[in-house]
């Protein structure tokens, strides 16, 4: 759940570990924060983002610390893989920022370390405010009854289209369609436009996680995986003929033109992903963008659930009066909607959503997306998210796109990928 934009996913996966010498720190272990003698203190603020992320987050920041004088707050922000190699290095030497940027996929990891701060006692004493969400929203940073994230933003799985070559192909996707609608609508642009119809969603596990939940499975369960290996087998299997027959795009090409989107460089006309990427498009290509709903199994069921971005604390902060002040402000604050926009999502909180009109099409897009969702009750609970499943996620990307290159099997990327996943959750 996720929205970092122009970067790739795989690179954006690379987890790798790094040394404190290398990085400039040294392994702190007595806790994060400063404090004057004026009774000032100093928290720190990490997230991973682009330049335009950090310039919002910036201006949020001088509201904030002109609403709390006594608070001064240092910023870090890096891309994704480098911002999560770093966090890596800092939490391992009891040294993680005070307050981060945080996500779905690592929340039982580092709960597992010993390194989030469980927000509800900041909560009861009044420091954070746990009213006002959006869709239950509140809920979204719980893990076995601790508070360890707050959620910033919404988002949700759709499929960005490339509205133009939709429309000269006559496909008119509408909720509820299933997928021999959609693989047939594929074929039917590969026929009639000359472009793949899909930049190709095997290896996205968000996607295959809707799919199995409209079948009464999930990737995850709380203690490891969802689905069996004759499951991933026919996901893969047909995916494999997707990329074959034309109706998913050329991965080679699709490489080649990163970090530009498939959809963008006009090697594929739709796309699935998180629905506020869709400002992405907008911004890197030269057509027309949309949002179409997710196919369905039985025409009713999508498997959607809301994601989103959160702030999360450090177990080792010395200011958790301070951080959880931090977050509420973030979250609430009308102002801060308003600069945010939905860079990180649609606001998580009423008083930020209805402070943030958009006024451009693909923002409406978004709006209007969520909205429908919302009111048409197809959303559900979250699936879990055990430890280890971020570097299941970038093992289930990484052979899904060995497998869609044809550099490994099908089956053998299967049995890698179970081989693979029992590490990581049992780590």
């Amino acid at each position: 759940m996720r929205t970092q934009s122009t970067v790739d996913r795989r690179n954006l996966l690379k987890l790798a570990g790094g040394s404190l010498a290398a990085l400039g720190l040294t392994a702190a272990g007595c806790g994060t924060g400063s404090g004057s003698g004026d009774g000032t203190v100093t928290i720190r603020y990490a997230w991973w983002g682009s330049d335009d992320r950090a310039k919002r987050i910036n201006r949020t920041i001088a509201l904030f610390e002109k609403k709390y004088p006594k608070i001064k707050v240092k910023t870090d922000f890096q891309p994704y893989a480098d911002f999560w190699k770093k966090f890596n290095t800092q939490a391992s030497g009891g040294n993680a920022p005070d307050v981060f940027q945080n996500a779905i996929g690592f929340l039982r990891k580092y709960d597992a370390k010993n390194v989030l701060l469980d927000l509800r006692e900041q909560a009861e004493q009044g420091n954070l405010r746990l009213t006002g969400f959006r869709a239950g929203l509140e809920t979204f940073g719980e893990v076995d009854g601790k508070l360890l994230g707050v959620p910033v933003g919404s988002n949700s799985m759709a499929l960005v289209v490339d509205r133009t070559v939709f429309g000269k192909a006559g496909v008119n996707p509408k909720a509820g369609w299933t997928w021999d609608e959609y693989h047939a609508a594929l074929a039917t642009i590969r026929d009639t436009q000359g472009r793949a119809g899909d930049a190709g969603p095997y290896g996205i596990m968000y996607l295959y996680d809707l799919y199995l939940r409209q079948h009464g499975k999930a990737f995850f369960t709380t203690s490891g995986l969802g689905f069996t290996e004759a499951d991933l087998t026919d996901w893969w299997t047909k995916a494999f003929q997707g990329v074959t027959s034309g109706i998913y795009a050329d991965p080679k090409r699709t490489i080649q033109a990163k970090p530009k989107s498939a959809v963008t460089a006009e090697l594929a006309a739709c796309e699935f992903t998180w629905d506020n990427f869709t400002v992405r498009y907008a911004s890197e290509g030269k057509s027309r963008y949309g949002l179409a709903p997710i196919p369905t199994t039985d025409g009713r069921k999508t498997g959607q659930y809301l994601g989103s971005l959160m702030l999360s604390g450090s177990r080792r902060t010395k200011h958790p009066e301070e951080v959880a002040q931090f977050i509420d402000f973030m979250v609430h604050d009308p102002e801060v909607g308003k600069i945010m926009g939905y860079d990180r999502g649609v606001p998580a909180t009423t008083a930020q959503y209805e402070a943030y009109v958009p006024d451009d099409e693909v923002g409406k897009q978004i709006a209007a997306y969520e909205k429908q969702l919302v009111e048409t009750r197809v959303l559900e609970p979250i699936t879990p998210h055990p430890a280890g499943a971020d570097v299941t996620e970038a093992a289930f990307l990484r052979l899904g796109e060995e497998m869609s290159l044809g550099t490994r099997p099908v089956a053998e990327a299967v049995k890698r990928f179970f081989t693979e996943a029992k590490t990581a959750l049992s780590s």
